[in-house]
């Protein structure tokens, strides 16, 4: 009974601290202006955000399942042209597809917004998400019938592989009625256009959307893995041999976490179509998916909240923190001209390489934020006793 409170009363902590987050987010998309210095902290919540929710899809698959995929960029492609293509206001549709007869001619926030209004239109921002979701889905369900047989390396190379040929197949010029070819899409809802009407004043919702989409998403994910299913995806990945010993349906069990993370990928790459207000599939290089899995690394293997993190962490020093440096300076240091061009990738590779090698198993490990805290504060009580 107790355990049963005290996990009640840490449940109830956290969902605290999340509304109080949303709530913080939500004042600073009203305070700070485009021209304020500290608008860049908007772009990386933005970003953050998406890649927070990459990274634990991926953390889902690689951590606690012990699939090694690496072809998280091509679903989140999936996702960014799905939503966009079902976003498209019909009177920019001939604009965006100007080389070819547009196939798809349904926009789910205009068809809804015309019959429910406001409502109708959040509405239609939604589904055309879970479709993008939806849709990364099946590609993996489709693709991992023969993949998931595979092991280790080879299911490696093999989703990487998948990932380069949706990008081509995406750009091939016979389907451009339907993905624009080469083309980039736009004109469709991002969250640059995102709005409350309350009466005469008007709030901003272009960081608070993608931040919620995020958030709702993770807790998902925490869901899962701390039901039946995820305590069976960790059984995988510790051993199968004992796993199908105790009844664990392997083969069902890897496509359910393949689908699930892919899923996530997909919603992940709407909502970064949302934040870049374009979608091209140049934009998912195979150098994504290193990005992101440097992330699951950086923040732990095994670790949601350390995968969050690292997402974060990475997107702070990269858009932010040592932006200064390919100008040539830095906290009023003047870097040498030959160094400046690109000085911020080598300074941020350098960061990277430290972190690794004194935080081996990544900055959380295993272990998640809340029970790091709880520790933390446990060895503070006993020092101060001592």
């Amino acid at each position: 009974m107790i355990d049963r409170k005290a996990q009640t009363r840490k449940n109830l902590i956290s969902l605290a601290a999340v509304l109080v987050f949303l709530a913080l987010v939500l004042v600073l998309d009203q305070t700070i202006k485009p021209t304020s210095k500290a608008y860049m902290l908007l772009t990386v919540l933005q970003k953050g955000s998406v890649y927070a929710l990459a990274a634990v899809s991926m953390n889902l698959l690689n951590g606690f399942t012990g699939l090694f995929s690496l072809g998280h960029a091509g679903f989140m492609l999936i996702g960014a042209y799905t939503y966009a293509i079902f976003t498209i206001p019909s009177d920019a549709r001939d604009t965006v597809y100007q080389y070819f007869d547009a196939a798809v001619r349904v926009s789910f926030p205009e068809t809804l917004g015309g019959a429910l209004g406001g409502f109708g239109t959040a509405l239609g921002v939604l589904l055309a998400v879970l479709l993008a979701g939806a849709v990364a889905a099946l590609f993996a369900y489709l693709i991992g019938l023969p993949v998931l047989r595979l092991k280790s390396d080879y299911l490696a190379i093999a989703t990487l592989g998948f990932a380069e040929i949706i990008r081509a197949i995406f750009q091939w010029k016979k389907l451009g009625p339907i993905t624009n070819g080469s083309n980039l899409l736009k004109n469709f809802a991002r969250c640059s256009t995102f709005k409350l009407k309350l009466g005469e004043t008007t709030v901003s919702l272009s960081t608070f959307v993608p931040v919620l989409i995020a958030t709702l998403c993770i807790a998902l994910i925490v869901l899962l893995v701390n039901s039946t299913y995820g305590r069976a995806f960790q059984a995988i990945r510790d051993d199968e041999v004992a796993a199908e010993a105790m009844g664990i349906n392997l083969a069902r069990h890897k496509m359910l976490s393949f689908c699930t993370s892919c899923f996530f990928a997909g919603v992940s790459g709407a909502t970064m179509a949302m934040v870049l207000s374009i979608a091209q599939a140049n934009n998912f290089k195979s150098a994504m998916t290193y990005e992101i899995l440097l992330m699951v690394v950086l923040g732990g293997i095994g670790s949601i909240s350390g995968s969050v993190i690292g997402a974060l962490l990475f997107i702070s020093a990269s858009e932010w923190w040592l932006r200064g440096l390919d100008s040539g300076t830095f906290l009023g240091i003047t870097a040498p001209t030959v160094f400046r061009n690109g000085f911020r990738l080598v300074v941020f590779s350098v960061i990277i390489m430290v972190v690794v090698l004194f935080f081996r198993k990544g900055i959380m490990g295993d272990r998640e934020l809340p029970e790091a805290l709880r520790k933390k504060t446990k060895r503070g009580e006993v020092s101060g006793n001592e």
